[in-house]
C-alpha cells in the first residue's frame, strides 16, 4: 500500500519501506501483550495493589513498543531501558519536590532527563514519560518520594526486560539483546569481519556515525551486517556485459537526486568485450536528455538492472522476462 505514496510525500512523512514478515509482526505484538500482562500481574503481587504502578505503566507501553518491535535498536538494549528510566526517575522525583510551579518542574524534568540520558548514553524515549510522571503522577507518586525509583519503575524494568529476553529467545534472528546475535570478536576480526573485496571497514561506518552527530536507532554491529548484506546482495545483482541490449533500458538503482535511467541507442559489436562499446543517452533522472558513449563492459559496471516503462513509471523488469 505505502508503495503507491509518491516518493516525495513518504519522505516528507517518513514513511520507511523496512519489510518485514507477518510473523515478525505477531511476534512484536504478543511480546507487548506478555511484557504489559506481567507488570501488571507482579505490580498487584508485590504492592498490593496497582495504584502506583498505572500510574507508571504508560511509559512501560512504550518501552515495550521498543523492546518488542524494535529490539535489536540502540535505544531498546538493556542499559538504555534501566539507565533511561532510573535516571528519569530520580530527576523527575527531584524536580516535583525542589520546583512549586508545576508547569516549570514538568518541562525541566523532561529537558532535564534527555540531557542526563544523552551523556550517560541511555537514551530510552520511554524515560521522558517517566520523568513527567514523576512529576505530574498526584499525591499517590509525590508520596514515594525516591522509593518511585524502586517500585514502580526499576520493578516494571526488570519484568519487560525479563519478558523482552524469553520470548525473544525462541526466535532465532531476533534473540534480546543484540549483543546475543553479534558476539564481540578479537579486535582486528571485529575490524575486518564486514570488510568486502574494496568495501568498508568497521571503523570507517563507526566514523560514519560519527561525522552524522546525531542519534541513529541501530547499533554499529546491525549497521556493519546491514552494510554486508546489502555489498553481497549488490554483487549478486550486477549485470554482465553480455547482458546489455540495444533498445533495452537500464538503472543505476540508486536513490534521490543520483538515480537515473540510460537507454542504449547504438553499438559497435566486438569480438572484445573492452572494445565492444554502446551508445546511451539519460531518458530519466539525472542527466536527462545526455548522451554518452562507453565500453559495453563500463556499462554493465554502471548499470544495476533493466526497467521498462509502465505508463507514466519506471518499472524493474523481472529476470525470466530479460
Amino acid at each position: 500500500m505505502w508503495q503507491r505514496f509518491p516518493a516525495g510525500l513518504r519522505s516528507w512523512f517518513g514513511i520507511e519501506l523496512h519489510p518485514v514478515t507477518h510473523t515478525e509482526r505477531l511476534v512484536s505484538a504478543l511480546g507487548g501483550f506478555l511484557g504489559i500482562f506481567f507488570i501488571l500481574l507482579a505490580s498487584h503481587a508485590v504492592l498490593g495493589d496497582l495504584e502506583a504502578s498505572l500510574l507508571i505503566v504508560g511509559s512501560m507501553g512504550a518501552s515495550a513498543v521498543l523492546l518488542f518491535a524494535v529490539p535489536h535498536g540502540a535505544l531498546s538494549q538493556p542499559w538504555a531501558v534501566i539507565g533511561g528510566h532510573s535516571v528519569s526517575a530520580v530527576i523527575g522525583v527531584a524536580c516535583a519536590a525542589g520546583i512549586t510551579h508545576p508547569i516549570l518542574a514538568a518541562a525541566l524534568a523532561v529537558g532535564l532527563a534527555i540531557g542526563a540520558m544523552h551523556y550517560l548514553r541511555c537514551i530510552h524515549p520511554p524515560g521522558g514519560a517517566t520523568a513527567l510522571t514523576a512529576v505530574i503522577g498526584g499525591p499517590a507518586v509525590h508520596a514515594l518520594g525516591f522509593n518511585f525509583l524502586l517500585a514502580p519503575v526499576l520493578l516494571n524494568v526488570a519484568i519487560i526486560l525479563v519478558t523482552a529476553v524469553s520470548v525473544n529467545a525462541f526466535f532465532a534472528w531476533r534473540r534480546y539483546p543484540a549483543a546475543l546475535m553479534h558476539r564481540r570478536k578479537p579486535e582486528v576480526e571485529t575490524e575486518n569481519k564486514h570488510r568486502p573485496e574494496g568495501g568498508l571497514s568497521h571503523s570507517d561506518l563507526e566514523f560514519a556515525l560519527r561525522e552524522i552527530d546525531s542519534v541513529v536507532d541501530i547499533t554499529e554491529d546491525d549497521l556493519s551486517r546491514i552494510y554486508d548484506l546489502a555489498a553481497q546482495h549488490s554483487r549478486r545483482e550486477r549485470l554482465e556485459h553480455w547482458q546489455i541490449r540495444l533498445h533495452r533500458c537500464y538503472s543505476n538503482g540508486r536513490y534521490g537526486e543520483d538515480w537515473a535511467i540510460r537507454e542504449v541507442v547504438d553499438e559497435a559489436p566486438s569480438g572484445d568485450p573492452e572494445k565492444d562499446q554502446v551508445i546511451y543517452k539519460v531518458v530519466a533522472g539525472k542527466g536527462r536528455r545526455k548522451s554518452g558513449v562507453c565500453t559495453r563492459a563500463e556499462f554493465a559496471a554502471w548499470a544495476r538492472y533493466e526497467v521498462f516503462q509502465d505508463d507514466s513509471s519506471w518499472q524493474r523488469r523481472p529476470p525470466a522476462a530479460r
